[in-house]
């Protein structure tokens, strides 16, 4: 069986990986149009934007991993069309005959529109390398930062301006930071840590534009506040890459629609990672997130090879913040109670979500006991009550 990826993203190197070690013997290829290949994007935002890691951490797999398991990548080339009825992948160098197609085409960051000023120079979002490049530069101390989107990017990116001596300003239409991901409580926590470093959050204030002719020179809010800038970053969040398999005719439900196994609307075509979406028992869903690149990726390589086992998601999360860590365990929607416990340190403590009585995620900052005691009783199926969560003198007596 001849396999193509069509992305060369997180998703798809553990596809690959995940092909070979369950024996497929048949022709793999990996076709990205970046041209490094594939790397953790998590970092750019944090250690690599700071300058703490390099390009070699950041790579995946070296390039003779690859050669010794005969996949072939195919970099800096880009996908035109998807040929179903023929069963080939188009790019601008040529094309690729499939007997199976996955897409981990992953996701784009959402851009302000050019009336806003989202395209003048000086404006940048923080999604992959180039991007890295386009802004590294810029991020000199006593320059003037402003970040418009308070939700993990935004504020990933804030720490690490402020880190390089940049006077940071965060602004957020929502009336709270984190506002779609997180409780009151976690956003307060996060908040505090900002304020802590000396950043500015302007919450519940829309912006208007970004001002400047020839390049940005500031951010004018919606209350007649002009916030000046030497450059601005956006972090609105990310839209999964669906324009291939639109324009093929797959069907499409918040990103490339599967079923429970990875399989798009065409069955000879599967999806996993940011650019897929997949049902659940509330309805659909899509995880942006690297744990779900992985773990989706690998269980549509099983299925392609036959496994034909339903995925079933184990989300976490974390971001990096100046010297604090907050990991998520599980997912938080329709929570209607949350537990705060203390941490140890001035930054620090967890929040736990219940819902209809069942503990559902936890958000741990500076908290790792907290975290993995979470993370256990949540994909165990088990759950302590609200009271014995706040009262526990020791979490493990939770287990």
């Amino acid at each position: 069986m001849n396999i193509v990826i069509l992305g060369a993203g997180q998703a798809a190197a553990s596809m690959a990986a995940k092909l070979r070690a369950l024996g497929h013997q048949g022709q793999i290829t990996v076709i990205g149009d970046e041209a490094a290949p594939p790397y953790q994007r998590p970092p750019l935002s944090k250690a690599y934007l700071l300058g703490d890691m390099g390009l070699d951490r950041l790579t995946l797999r070296g390039s003779e991993w690859w050669d010794e398991q005969g996949i072939t990548l195919r970099l800096d080339e880009r996908a035109t069309a998807i040929d179903r009825d023929r069963r080939a992948v188009l790019t601008d160098r040529g094309e690729y005959p499939y007997d199976a197609l996955a897409l981990t085409l992953g996701a784009s960051p959402r851009r302000l529109p050019d009336a806003l000023g989202g395209n003048l120079p000086g404006v940048h979002v923080v999604r992959n390398l180039a991007d890295i490049a386009a802004v590294k530069p810029a991020l000199l101390p006593g320059r003037r930062l402003v970040v418009v989107g308070g939700g993990y990017i935004g504020l990933e990116a804030a720490a690490v301006a402020r880190k390089l001596g940049l006077e940071v300003t965060l602004v957020e239409a929502a009336p709270r930071i984190l506002g779609r991901v997180a409780a009151p409580e976690t956003a307060t926590m996060i908040r505090d840590l900002h304020h802590a470093h000396g950043v500015e959050i302007v919450e519940g204030t829309a912006i208007a534009h970004i001002t400047g002719e020839a390049q940005a020179d500031g951010v004018m809010l919606a209350d007649g506040r002009h916030l000046p800038a030497d450059l601005v970053i956006c972090g609105i969040g990310i839209a999964p890459e669906t324009a291939l398999a639109e324009a093929s005719g797959l069907v499409l439900d918040n990103g490339i629609a599967t079923d429970a196994q990875g399989r798009t609307s065409d069955p000879a075509i599967w999806a996993a990672g940011d650019c897929a979406s997949f049902p659940v028992p509330e309805g659909r869903m899509r995880l942006e997130s690297v744990g779900n690149a992985i773990d989706m990726a690998e269980a549509v390589a099983a299925n392609i090879l036959g496994a034909g086992a339903d995925y079933v998601p184990k989300p976490w999360f974390w971001s990096d913040q100046f010297d604090a860590k907050l990991q998520i365990a599980g997912l938080n929607s329709g929570f209607d109670r949350v537990v705060t416990r203390p941490g140890a340190g001035a930054h620090g403590g967890s929040v736990w979500y219940f819902r209809d009585g069942r503990l559902i995620a936890v958000d741990a900052l500076n908290d790792a006991r907290a975290y993995m005691i979470g993370k256990r009783l949540i994909e165990g199926g088990k759950s302590p009550t609200p009271e014995a969560v706040a009262e526990a003198s020791d979490l493990k007596a939770l287990m």
